[in-house]
């Protein structure tokens, strides 16, 4: 199946290479340079994506894997946020797509589950966007790519400098003012199908000791599907101040409001005959984010580096509508014509958190060597309500009668204290062993029901984590590196409370427990060839699950998962291939192609109710969300300051449950989901230094494609990606 959904997407491939639809707006430094002089070939494209250096900032990166992505200088949809777009030369990255508004991203990697990206750590400018990264890791603030300069990933083995997810860091490195001028502005105005409308202003600039950058960003549309219209606007500032030349303070603040309606999940069969349709009118989601950081970089020597970052997030996310069973139609009352009230649930959170690294330079065995070394401080609280009796309107209207049927308080506390040491012990050979110590408080009072409280109390531990990392330079061009790091994920928030009061929680329910492991090559070949091919392994012990114990629903450890598999990722220029030398070029056309495999399943699992029925065995079983197969190819070719560009994603089928069900259920919240091949094509113009002019089109072949399957919001039902969209920008800067 997947040889055939692979041959399809490459012959889509090369049908849309020929066409001359739109796409990308350089960043500004690349669009002066299309028109002033030639393309440096070999720098446009490693810009797109890179490895990360050996030490960021006050961190040790080497040995571990790593991607630097340049959103400016991808041929991608910016203005949607198109997580299969910004993060196509990811190998293994998977996408949930069910999201037309570009509001939350959903990725995740090595058979971990995409949802609202939570099995990576999501931070801004190096710190948290997230609810809570313990207790509610879920991100539902993603900022514009607009005003990204780069997204820095790194996988599992960020766990050390980092913390809880097994996923690794996606860190968001927002825009800065230009450097060699007090004012600089950028303008980019975006029209689309279905009503989009895109308009992103931002100015910057530097005099003096200061620097300054603030944008503001807004986007609505009606939507593909029925029923899911959104509206959403950020602004964000920052501004530096240069005390001296070796001291730099920072704040920054960002504002995100969101209103967007959720058109519901469907059946199997409607997804065949109109995956447009929607039976749900009353659904609406409301997110207002504030993230604000105070910073300070200083730099008291060639061989010291300090960051500090005090932050802090106080957000909602808000929920309104009908949320049964999409087999449970949300009907008029025929008598007074009217619909039955909905439920709001309500949850406000408060965070802050202070994170001091330091990285120093020292000899060793007459080399430099590097100490990374860093603490954090961290606290966050969730006023949570739900099951309120809302309205029976149908716009967003968070209007309560009544008590909330649920209301908790949910706490963490988390204290935390990394080290990092590279050392060079030989020419060309780097170890870096690490370890990480971690203090997690996790509290929740409140009562799930008008008669029912919580009864977890408070539970206290401590987590250490080790790692090492190996780096050897095997040319000039070219390093081999390896990492093993331990990592662990809290009991969340969900696992602590009870859905229903008949519902127990183990009392000896212990966080989720594994480690990472990574080996690959990346490097050069030539002025034309960047390659970075890896293999992974990724376990996970201690996973968190609900089962069924004399006919009640226990929630606590069920088992183990392995997941294996490769991570590729290849780009070359083929003219500068056969052209040959390092001298810039006028034209250029690289293909470039990511593939990541991965085989993740259950290699434990303690259930004893399996022991009496063979059908709930779940070992040897794919694990949930886990596509074997991720491959996307894709073709830009530049000349001058013209490009056209064509991508394919094909992803292989998933399951969404751990027994494996190919045959969905009455709900539709369970079975097999197909594989699928989107195809995207672009172009751009660059008419002077100032204007870039682009174009594009979205799922060219009008695939209709599902990624998930949701039990609740935004479902429940069968989720489906977005069908053909066009869309055109013109991006003008001063």
């Amino acid at each position: 199946m997947f040889e055939e959904a692979r041959s399809r997407a490459q012959r889509w491939l090369l049908a849309a290479a020929l066409i001359p639809l739109g796409v990308h707006a350089q960043r500004p430094d690349t669009v002066r340079t299309l028109v002033l002089r030639p393309i440096d070939v070999l720098s446009l494209h490693r810009t797109g994506m890179r490895p990360a250096a050996d030490t960021s900032g006050a961190l040790i990166l080497a040995g571990k894997r790593t991607e630097v992505i340049t959103p400016g200088a991808l041929d991608a949809d910016l203005a949607l946020n198109h997580g299969r777009q910004v993060f196509a030369k990811v190998p293994g990255i998977m996408v949930w797509e069910n999201d037309g508004s570009g509001v939350q991203l959903g990725i995740a990697a090595r058979g971990l589950s995409p949802n609202r990206s939570w099995e990576f750590n999501m931070r801004q400018d190096g710190h948290d966007i997230s609810a809570d990264a313990f207790g509610y890791p879920e991100a539902y603030y993603t900022p514009p790519m607009e005003a990204v300069e780069r997204i820095e990933v790194v996988r599992g083995a960020a766990s050390l400098a980092f913390g809880p997810q097994f996923g690794g860091l996606v860190n968001f490195v927002m825009k800065r003012g230009a450097p060699d001028r007090p004012l600089a502005g950028e303008l980019r105005q975006t029209l689309g199908s279905y009503g989009l409308t895109d308009t992103y202003a931002a100015l910057g600039g530097s005099k003096g000791r200061w620097e300054h950058y603030t944008f503001v960003h807004h986007r609505q549309a009606e939507g593909w599907r029925a029923h899911s219209r959104y509206r959403t606007t950020a602004a964000h500032t920052a501004v530096r101040f240069a005390v001296s030349p070796r001291l730099r303070i920072g704040f920054a603040y960002t504002r995100s409001d969101v209103v967007q309606q959720q058109p519901g999940g469907l059946t199997d069969a409607q997804l065949r005959i109109d995956p447009r349709r929607s039976d749900r009118a009353r659904n609406w989601m409301l997110l207002p984010w504030n993230v604000a950081a105070l910073t300070a970089e200083w730099r008291p020597d060639a061989r010291t580096v300090m960051d500090v970052k005090l932050f802090g997030t106080l957000a909602e996310r808000n929920s309104v509508g009908f949320i049964r069973g999409i087999n449970s139609p949300d009907t008029v009352d025929r008598a007074t014509r009217t619909y039955a009230p909905r439920q709001v649930d309500r949850d406000r959170y408060a965070n802050g958190g202070l994170e001091v690294r330091l990285r120093r330079g020292f000899s060793f065995l007459r080399r430099q060597a590097q100490l990374s070394a860093g603490l954090r401080l961290h606290s966050a609280e969730n006023q949570r309500s739900q099951l309120g009796t809302g309205t029976s309107g149908t716009d967003a209207d968070l209007t309560v009668s009544g008590d909330y049927g649920r209301a908790l308080t949910l706490t963490t506390g988390n204290a935390a204290a990394h080290a990092e040491v590279l050392l060079p012990v030989a020419e060309r050979v780097s170890v870096v062993p690490g370890l990480r110590v971690e203090h997690i408080d996790s509290r929740v009072d409140g009562r799930i029901s008008a008669t029912g409280d919580v009864d977890s109390g408070h539970r206290s531990r401590q987590v250490l984590l080790l790692g090492l990392g190996l780096q050897v330079r095997t040319s000039t061009s070219t390093q081999a590196y390896a990492n093993f790091s331990q990592g662990y994920r809290p009991v969340l928030y969900g696992d602590l409370t009870p859905a229903a009061t008949t519902d127990v929680i183990d009392p000896d329910l212990r966080d989720t427990r594994g480690y990472n492991a990574d080996v690959g090559l990346r490097g050069t070949i030539g002025a034309a060839f960047t390659f970075d091919i890896g293999g992974f392994l990724l376990h996970i012990d201690d996973r968190v699950g609900t089962v069924v114990r004399d006919g009640v629903n226990v929630r606590t450890n069920l088992g183990a998962s392995l997941s294996q598999g490769v991570e590729a990722y290849a780009e070359v220029d083929l003219v500068g291939l056969f052209r040959g030398g390092d001298h810039p070029a006028r034209t250029s056309f690289a293909l470039a192609l990511a593939y990541g495999y991965v085989d993740a399943r259950y290699v434990r699992w303690d259930d004893p109710a399996m022991d009496a029925d063979a059908a709930l065995d779940v070992r040897g079983h794919q694990v949930e969300y886990a596509p074997r197969h991720i491959f996307r190819p894709g073709l830009t070719f530049r000349h001058r300051a013209f490009s056209l560009a064509a991508k394919a994603s094909v992803v292989d089928a998933v399951y969404t449950n751990a027994t494996n069900t190919d045959a969905p259920n009455a709900a539709a919240t369970a079975g097999r989901i197909p594989g699928y091949t989107v195809v995207d094509a672009s172009a751009s113009w660059t008419t002077s230094p100032q204007i870039t002019l682009s174009a594009g089109i979205n799922n060219l072949m009008d695939t209709v494609y599902a990624t998930r399957r949701a039990g609740g919001y935004p479902g429940p039902g069968l989720l489906p990606g977005m069908g053909r969209a066009f869309y055109v920008t013109l991006a003008a800067r001063l």
